[in-house]
């Protein structure tokens, strides 16, 4: 047996929250939506990884998603401009990534990150 995908499942009634920070700022795509649920993602070619954590590192509380991308200052300057509070960072921390965390709409602590 071989795990294909996992998915992060975010409870809210106001599924078309998630487009302005999920899509206009971090530039996902649209891959469904039948009302009940929308799903974003992206054609890039990830690897399938959970993580079960004390802390966040750094002695910072535990993010609900972490969502690496290719330059950190972009999105942080992105989610600045879309008017989301940025509530950790931007910080480069000794283990090798650059990060800062935000609350996406929904209340959920996101870790933006980026490998130096």
């Amino acid at each position: 047996m071989t795990v294909r995908r996992i998915v992060a499942n975010i409870a809210t009634k106001d599924i078309a929250a998630a487009k302005r920070f999920y899509r206009d700022v971090l530039g996902l795509d649209i891959l469904m939506d039948q009302g009940w649920i929308a799903t974003y993602g992206s054609g890039e070619s990830m690897r399938v990884q959970v993580s079960f954590m004390a802390q966040g590192g750094s002695n910072t509380p535990v993010p609900d998603l972490s969502i690496e991308v290719d330059d950190v200052d972009a999105a942080l300057a992105g989610m600045r401009k879309a008017g989301f509070a940025i509530e950790y960072g931007p910080a480069d921390e000794p283990w090798g990534v650059r990060r800062f965390y935000v609350r996406d709409p929904f209340g959920r602590l996101v870790n933006i990150l980026s490998h130096r």
